[in-house]
């Protein structure tokens, strides 16, 4: 696995010999660095068929320092219906809400989740989204760190609250852009679910089956190793050149069902040095929500 480092300029006001990442973290790198009050850890285990089973493992035993993060409750706003499954809260609201869990410029933040990244790269995407280039996603997750023996803790966690500026950067398209681009065709579609879901089998999340018109498919977990770690920067780079052919990463947008493990892809795509790919946010909960808009199956 390769780690990317950030240029210093970008998590200022990290000291010149700081070690900084920005995509993925090992599980060594961690363990090495769990007592420096300048790294944040974030546990976002969670189940989206149980939404208490995040919290309930993670009051049972997690990383030493590191704090709980909920899904449904710190990283998306209300659900009415027709805005997706996990809408993304506004910056500011979603700034005061990481703020009271010590986010701030200038530390190194590392986000974990069960194993393979699906919730742990939503975070990551956020605090990117809101100007933080200083996060990685810890590759395996909470199963890489159990299977090398890494130190584990039950004990209550406190959070110290800090003031945090957030710093948006337009990397998300809404519904009407992506309706607009069924005709103008300026950007091509990835779509993160697994290839049964894309072809409109076994909907289980959604009430309606399918893809959006267009829409090329990388299910998520075809950028992991058997492990659950990330493949390689080269291999996830030769994949993705091989399905976006000459498309430039600013002419990708990802989806998915929620707007969740498409940020996985966009980790990925990171990791393979393709940046500048953007995020739709409501993703096929929000699309399939309103029957006006095309769908397509098969």
């Amino acid at each position: 696995m390769e780690v990317v480092l950030t240029p210093r300029h970008s998590c200022f006001p990290f000291p010149s010999n700081a070690f900084m990442a920005s995509t993925l973290i090992t599980v060594p790198q961690l363990v090495a660095h769990l007592g420096d009050p300048n790294w944040l850890i974030f546990d976002a285990r969670h189940d989206l068929a149980d939404p208490s089973w995040g919290l309930r493992v993670y009051e049972e035993t997690h990383i030493p320092r590191a704090l709980f993060v909920s899904l449904d409750n710190d990283l998306s706003a209300p659900s009415n219906g027709t805005n997706g499954r996990h809408p993304l809260p506004p910056p500011a609201q979603c700034a005061e809400r990481l703020a009271r869990l010590g986010v701030m410029h200038g530390k190194q933040i590392v986000v974990y989740d069960q194993g393979a990244g699906m919730f742990a790269a939503r975070l990551w995407w956020m605090l990117r989204w809101l100007g933080l280039d200083c996060c990685a996603v810890l590759d395996g997750g909470w199963k890489q760190w159990q299977a090398m023996g890494s130190p584990i803790s039950a004990a209550k966690e406190t959070p110290q609250p800090t003031h945090f500026v957030p710093q948006p950067k337009d990397i998300t398209v809404d519904a009407d852009v992506v309706l607009a681009n069924l005709s103008l065709q300026t950007m091509t579609l990835i779509d993160a679910r697994a290839a049964s879901r894309f072809r409109g089998e076994n909907e289980t999340l959604d009430p309606v089956g399918g893809h959006i018109p267009g829409a090329l498919n990388r299910p998520f977990t075809e950028n992991l190793n058997d492990d659950g770690t990330f493949k390689s920067a080269s291999q996830l780079r030769a994949e993705f050149a091989a399905l976006l052919k000459e498309v430039p990463a600013s002419q990708v947008v990802h989806t998915c069902g929620s707007g969740v493990t498409a940020c996985h892809n966009i980790l990925a795509m990171e990791i393979a040095d393709f940046p500048g790919s953007r995020l739709y946010p409501g993703s096929w909960s929000e699309w399939c929500s309103d029957p006006a808009r095309p769908i397509a199956c098969g």
